[in-house]
């Protein structure tokens, strides 16, 4: 969905078109399954994606990503769907030594410079899962960026569901029912994206093993407690995201945890795209067949919380990714770098056991876990892969954590980056002290003020330390 198309406006011979070369291009990557044409790395490649909100000296979201992306002039930092959110990326590394502390260092760079830039516009970054701040009345056309596939999206979604307007329903600690005559809702959630390139006999179990690890990741990085003032779930980022992308039954969910786990190879994700989902941006892209392009901007409108993904090495070989995408925004660099060491050290060791994972869990408890882990954070009750119910948050300090560190040390990461990042998760579940968590017990104790909340979160990020060292004073 990253790739800009030049036509917002399509017609049914567009449609034939697309769906033709969609086909051929999910043939020849039936091929490359078969045949066994993906890349084998003989490292483990991570990198990351960051979403962030502009806002402006009160506070409010700032509507300028335009002057902004301008004024910085870095292509690793790219226009998002609103006017007030940017992405920040980080170039790929090797997942050993000291791949940890690189990926630290170049994303604090990254956000440094351009906090620098934000201020000469009189203007702040904040990473957020979703800003408190934010008004409903905001979430309009007038504030979608000016890049022709958002709109183009807009218009095929409200296509698809005959003009009818998106509903949204949210039970939590409070209620939320709106409808929304677009998509701009998606802009309300800003996520950390992990990247990890597979190699492509272990990719199924490491995507059945995301798919678990889904659960206790989001529980640990939930960071979204509020939506226009409503407190709702810990990370109300999934059902906002759920229902800002609806399309009309009896199409599947364009934004899905998923139907089940995946049996024989990751294939059969790529095949139910084509298959199960209708087309939603046919743009004809006039690239060789073997770029598979037309499939790769078909699954990029397909947001499963946890994507496969094709791309390229320097010479033209393929590679198959796993993006897991179901982590907040924030609350600082080192919390971000602190979930991706969690999350890489887990999924070594689940996708490397001789026993896959999904032969202990099935599907239903799993996705049953990820919603429950996303409504109560750290204090939900999961059913694990021991057959039993247990509470996240001692499931994960007497088990998973313990696992991360090995897993960790397996790919060789510097054991002082391990201490560092995972000393950071323990401490933050021992306090009991997400970015959601931290936002809730200062709403408690200082009233229900998003302005004053905001401004202190901002405070507290601005010293970049982890949130678990954060204090409730304004």
């Amino acid at each position: 969905m990253g790739q800009e198309i030049n036509n917002s406006h399509f017609k049914k011979h567009d449609f034939h078109i697309f769906n033709s070369s969609l086909r051929e291009e999910t043939a020849l990557v039936k091929r490359w399954f078969k045949e066994a044409s993906f890349a084998i790395t003989p490292t483990n490649i991570a990198g990351l994606e960051l979403e962030a909100w502009l806002v402006d000296n009160k506070l409010q979201a700032a509507p300028i990503n335009k002057i902004f992306l301008d004024h910085l002039n870095n292509p690793l930092v790219v226009p998002e769907l609103s006017v007030f959110n940017v992405e920040f990326n980080v170039n790929p590394v090797a997942l050993h030594g000291d791949a940890l502390s690189r990926l630290h260092t170049a994303l604090e760079q990254v956000w440094t410079s351009s906090n620098k830039t934000a201020s000469e516009l009189d203007a702040s970054l904040l990473m957020i899962g979703i800003l408190p701040t934010l008004q409903e009345q905001e979430l309009n056309m007038d504030n979608m960026s000016r890049m022709t596939r958002y709109h183009a999206l807009n218009e095929q979604v409200l296509r698809q569901r005959h003009g009818h307007p998106l509903v949204f329903d949210i039970e939590g600690k409070e209620c939320l029912h709106t409808k929304h005559q677009n998509v701009m809702l998606e802009a309300a959630a800003t996520s950390l994206q992990i990247h990890l390139q597979l190699n492509p006999t272990k990719a199924t179990q490491y995507f059945n093993s995301a798919l678990i690890l889904s659960a206790p990741t989001v529980a640990i990085a939930s960071n979204s407690p509020f939506l226009f003032g409503h407190s709702l779930w810990k990370e109300t980022r999934i059902p906002v995201f759920e229902q800002a992308i609806a399309v009309n039954k009896p199409s599947l969910p364009r934004v899905t945890f998923g139907t089940g786990y995946v049996e024989q190879s990751l294939l059969e994700l790529f095949v139910d795209n084509l298959e199960s989902y209708p087309v939603l941006l046919p743009m004809i892209l006039d690239e060789p067949l073997e770029s598979v392009n037309h499939l790769r901007l078909q699954n990029g409108t397909i947001w499963r919380w946890n994507r496969p993904l094709i791309g390229f090495e320097a010479d033209g070989t393929p590679h198959l990714r796993l993006e897991h995408r179901v982590m907040a925004a924030g609350p600082s660099v080192i919390d971000s770098i602190a979930n991706m060491a969690f999350f890489y050290g887990l999924i070594h060791i689940y996708g490397e056991q001789e026993e896959s994972p999904a032969q202990k869990l099935p599907f239903e408890h799993c996705r049953e876990n990820f919603y429950n882990a996303a409504r109560e954070g750290l204090s939900a009750k999961i059913y694990w892969l021991n057959g039993k119910t247990v509470v996240l948050r001692q499931l994960l300090l007497e088990e998973l954590l313990p696992l991360a560190k090995r897993g960790l040390e397996k790919l060789d990461i510097n054991p002082d980056d391990i201490q560092t990042y995972l000393g950071v998760i323990e401490a933050r579940i021992r306090t009991g002290r997400t970015g959601a968590d931290w936002q809730l017990d200062f709403v408690a104790r200082h009233g229900h003020d998003m302005n004053n909340l905001t401004r202190a979160y901002s405070k507290w990020q601005q010293q970049g330390t982890p949130v678990h060292e954060w204090n409730l004073t304004c």
